[in-house]
């Protein structure tokens, strides 16, 4: 029998190459995600998916879930607003489109924002990654 032949396999796959126990609770919600494709959930919007697909786990739970894959390198969390964050399941080289009106994100090839430069990393450190998240509104 091959991973392929497994239900839950490619999730199991990416769960255990990430280092995380497959708990019932993670296969669930990372099966949910991977089967949404390419999306920018909310933990309440992941939330209330689980549990219209008859999934019991608490709301702590799916922000603890998607906090443990974000570090990972499973999703990458998008911020618009303190408080108000984005889990992307597409990691790779993209920014982003915000809708003001619609609180939607829209993904933008990473090729397409050039940046000429950045300031001096401080001391110690260096840059992991630039996030553009371009923020629109309907005229």
């Amino acid at each position: 029998m091959t991973s392929m032949d497994r239900p839950f396999s490619r999730v199991l796959d990416r769960l255990k190459d990430a280092g995380l126990r497959p708990t019932r609770q993670r296969l669930a919600l990372a099966k949910l995600l991977a089967e949404a494709g390419d999306c920018h959930m909310t933990a309440e919007q992941l939330h209330a998916q689980s549990q219209g697909a008859g999934i019991r786990v608490s709301l702590a739970t799916v922000y603890n879930t998607l906090h443990q894959f974000t570090e990972a390198g499973i999703l990458r969390e998008i911020v618009v607003d303190a408080g108000r964050s984005y889990f992307d399941t597409n990691v790779s080289d993209h920014h982003h489109f915000f809708f003001e009106d619609s609180s939607q994100l829209q993904d933008i090839d990473g090729a397409s924002v050039t940046i000429s430069s950045l300031p001096q990393a401080p001391e110690g450190t260096s840059v992991k990654r630039v996030d553009v998240v371009i923020r629109v509104k309907q005229d």
